[in-house]
């Protein structure tokens, strides 16, 4: 199980074997040296080796917490932050968890109780997955850490598929993987006498009431104040540390905070493509200047990286949504080569309102209501939604009004789901699986655990639903992007907008300073006007933009028909290939876009010869490269910037 997991922790190896009570338990760690060099080793102990953990993490509160702590008797041997854990379990139990402040997954067995006690962060930065098979237990920060055990198999678990199929990703505890469940963000999980339990410590507030007497003002101030330490906090480090900068508006802003922090040129790392639509470097050359930065580039090329999709999928335990997956690695690659820590921007846009797709639901939502008053569902339906793409208007029109109230239902599973969300939605699966599959899984609900989220959340806002079901679902698998791309490369990723001080505070925010007719965002946008060019706070989001519709319609299209069609994809029986043949034809002809779809059953593909069937990434490789026409050349190419 470490060895699979090598490259989170490269530096370093520790096993612990531990038995008390006919119980029986091994902590593994691998170990990526950050602070403390010399004395962090893991699996950790107490003073007297009755309490063993394996962490993986950061606490940036863990220097005031030993002051506490050593104050109410507690001995340290180290100068690391997981002995401030141990020791914090020891004082206060299960409840040591509410004073961290930082990113974790760690687990703790405690000899005197003989109980293992393992705990998530408050919004999910790192990962923790687990299995119970009769009276075992299996945890690691990895998936492939807990099949390569031998004491499970990895099989599909088929009934997760249409959620995966629909949105790329699944909400709530289920994986991909049968049997394979995730911890979620903000819960702990006991085990004793072979037996789970799980339960949440921390959620998201909602705030029934905003602050009328604070002024946009007040709000710049607090924000400014809590962002600044929290910058400040992960500066944490033992080893140097840089940032991925794309230009976008919070990687920049981050960029600027640390340059004012820190005493030495910060080092900062961008990607981008030859395709000059898809690349950010003027904007993160500009940043870099301003701030003066060390600043290094990679450029991409597609030959050769839809190569990488195997080991990536290997990766990420799990068929890649983001096609930026493969812009992250690459950046991180290149930063490994300077620094062991970068800080990122993720989670700005999920509590500040970063998606102009917060303000379409809502129009629609608002108009979408009176529509269907006014107009018969046979109209609706028939003369307008069943037509639309046949409309004599340019694709897109009819494009954006596929986005619109005229196109969808005013459910939450159609407005907002499949509006803005949906890969496959949940009207296309009978067409979409195979026949057997589609009559395993027709009973199974795609939407449920995110409108359960949307529908739960006590909010008068509607802005608040749609922010806190992204925090807890969409935003939860951009982490495990982040982690798991940055990890591939031994390196450390940091998020100082998702700090719980923050998530707290952006739910005190009135939505009149997240969204607003000026600006998405426009509560950050103001706060840090100061600190950035003026091209940053007006450009048009992009984010690790990859050029992906051109490779799929271009130069990879032969490789899509040869995988997806090949006899050995048929026998999975899972998609139906008229169907998959039908998306392929209709992408060539740019008759419709089914980049995403075509994307999505690519990489489930990818991750079943992988995983499932266990072959090797590298031979996975090699057979899609051998129907790629053009011949594969290195995609890599380095170098730094002219500033």
């Amino acid at each position: 199980m470490n060895r699979a997991q090598w490259h989170r922790g490269p530096d370093g190896e520790g096993i612990e074997v531990c038995q008390a009570g006919g119980v029986s338990v091994a902590l593994g760690h691998r170990r990526l040296s950050i602070i403390d060099l010399a004395g962090g080793t893991q699996p950790m102990s107490n003073e007297d080796d009755t309490v063993w953990i394996t962490y993986n993490g950061e606490i940036y509160n863990h220097a005031e917490l030993r002051k506490e702590l050593e104050a109410k008797g507690h001995r340290y041997k180290t100068r690391s932050d997981t002995e401030t854990i141990i020791h914090a379990y020891e004082e206060w139990g299960s409840d040591c968890v509410q004073r961290l402040r930082g990113m974790f997954a760690f687990a703790i067995w405690d000899g005197n109780r003989r109980e293992l006690f393992a705990v998530r962060d408050r919004m999910g930065i790192k990962p923790f997955y687990y299995v119970v098979n009769d009276e075992t237990l299996l945890c690691a920060s990895e998936i492939k850490g807990i099949v390569s055990s031998g004491r499970h198999a990895a099989a599909i678990n088929r009934r997760a598929v249409p959620e995966f199929v629909t949105f790329g990703y699944i909400a709530g505890e289920e994986t991909l993987f049968d049997g394979v469940k995730k911890l979620l963000p903000g819960h702990y999980l006991h085990w004793k006498d072979g037996q789970v339990r799980t339960k949440q410590y921390w959620e998201i507030p909602a705030e029934p009431t905003f602050d009328e007497s604070k002024t946009e003002a007040d709000y710049i101030d607090e924000f400014t104040s809590i962002f600044e330490e929290s910058v400040s906090l992960r500066l944490m480090s033992d080893v140097p540390l840089g940032i991925f900068l794309s230009g976008g508006l919070d990687s920049s802003a981050i960029a600027a905070t640390m340059a004012k922090q820190m005493s030495d040129p910060l080092m900062t790392f961008s990607v981008g493509f030859d395709a000059q639509y898809y690349s950010e470097f003027k904007y993160a050359r500009q940043v870099a200047e301003r701030i003066g930065a060390d600043h290094q580039e990679i450029i991409l090329k597609p030959e050769g990286l839809f190569g990488s999709l195997p080991e990536l999928v290997w990766h990420e335990d799990e068929p890649i949504r983001n096609p930026s997956s493969i812009a992250l690695y690459n950046v991180a690659k290149l930063s490994r080569e300077h620094v062991k820590v970068v800080l990122t921007g993720e989670g700005s846009d999920e509590l500040f309102a970063g998606y102009s797709r917060y303000w379409a639901t809502m129009f629609n939502q608002r108009w979408g209501s009176l529509y269907e008053r006014v107009l018969p569902r046979m109209v609706r339906e028939r003369w307008i939604r069943d037509t639309l793409w046949k409309w004599p208007l340019p694709a897109a029109v009819r494009q954006k009004l596929s986005h619109t109230f005229l196109y969808h239902a005013q459910r939450p599973e159609e407005i907002i789901f499949d509006n803005f969300h949906a890969i496959l939605p949940q009207r296309v699966h009978e067409a979409a699986f195979s026949p057997e599959f589609y009559a395993e899984v027709r009973d199974v609900d795609p939407y449920a655990e995110s409108v359960r989220l949307y529908r739960n959340r006590r909010s008068r806002e509607e802005l608040d639903r749609l922010l806190y079901t992204d925090q807890k679902t969409y935003l939860v698998e951009l982490l495990m992007k982040q982690d798991t791309m940055s990890m591939a490369t031994s390196i450390e990723s940091r998020v100082p907008f998702l700090d719980h001080h923050m998530v707290e505070f952006a739910t005190r925010v009135p939505p009149r300073f997240k969204l607003n007719k000026e600006s998405e965002k426009y509560l950050v946008k103001k706060s840090i006007a100061r600190l950035v060019p003026e091209s940053i706070l007006t450009r048009e989001k992009m984010g690790f933009p990859v050029p992906l519709k051109e490779w799929i319609r271009e130069g990879f299209s032969g490789a899509l028909r040869s995988i997806l069609l090949s006899e050995r994809t048929k026998e999975r029986n899972v998609f139906n290939p008229q169907f998959v043949e039908r998306l392929l034809d209709e992408n060539v002809r740019r008759a419709r876009n089914h980049t995403d779809a075509l994307w999505t059953i690519l990489n489930f593909e990818l991750w079943a010869r992988v995983y499932v069937d266990g072959e090797s990434h590298q031979n996975t490789s090699d057979e899609l490269m051998a129907h790629v026409a053009a011949p594969a050349a290195a995609g890599v190419v380095m170098q730094s910037s002219p500033s």
